[in-house]
This record gives C-alpha cells, structure tokens and sequence, in this order.
C-alpha cells in the first residue's frame, strides 16, 4: 500500500460518503496525503492569461478536498497547481515523491479542454500506480 499518495482534483465529490470505498482504503492506508488541484481555465482564460477565476475554483475545490479528507481522518496538505493539469502532476510528483497517484475526474459532459487525454498522457509519463475515479 502507498505511503505517499498524491490526490489530483478536477473536482470534488459533494461528501465523503461519495468516495468509492476502494479510494478510501487508498487514502487510509497513506501515510502521507498531498492535494493538488489544477487550475482548469477556459480555452479563451487561458489565452488571455486571465486565470484569476480558475486559481478562486482551484482554490475552493482543494479547501473542499481537504475537508473531506479530515472528515475521513486523514491529516492532508494541499496546493493549487498550474494552469496545465500535465504540468501540475509533474511539479507535484518531482516535489512529494509520492508512491501512488490518485486521480479524481469530473464527468466527461464537464471535462474541459485541457483534460482530455490527460489521464494517457499521465500513465505514460510517471512510472507509478494510478487509481482513477470519476466523480
């Protein structure tokens, strides 16, 4: 089981009773926890660099997490990461080092468009094991 587990957010589940209890197990069986939660701005925020909004969402979708993860009984820290989720990952894993990644998604209708072929291009950039869960 991980030690270091790295949660990444696109979104948040409306409780802890949402979280699929295999997920949980993962979280339990941590030793350490670290959040990150991408900001995710819209094609035309991104261009014009105005990505106060997705930084408010970000923000608010990883003090949730946290919540949750207390409510659980799991003492978590957390960061807003950058604007692309592939980045976020690869300064999250460079500076936690963690041994299981932890990949919650958004429903398809409401992924955006930087995370389409994410969850591919994670898999084949980092050589660690990778539970995902759609919220």
């Amino acid at each position: 089981m991980p030690s270091r587990l790295l949660v990444a957010v696109g979104g948040a589940a409306s409780g802890p009773e949402e979280i699929p209890h295999s997920v949980r197990s993962l979280i339990d069986a941590a030793d350490e926890v670290l959040v990150v939660a991408p900001r995710l701005p819209g094609r035309w925020e991104w261009l014009a660099s105005a990505t106060d909004k997705a930084t408010e969402q970000a923000d608010k979708r990883l003090q949730i997490v946290l919540g949750q993860l207390e409510d659980l009984g799991a003492d978590a820290q957390g960061t807003v990461g950058a604007d692309d989720p592939l980045l976020a990952f690869e300064d999250a894993v460079r500076q936690f080092n963690p041994d299981h990644i932890l990949i919650a998604l958004r429903p398809s209708e409401r992924t955006g468009w930087q995370e389409r072929g994410l969850l591919d291009q994670v898999l084949d950039r980092f050589e660690l094991p990778v539970t995902v869960f759609q919220l």
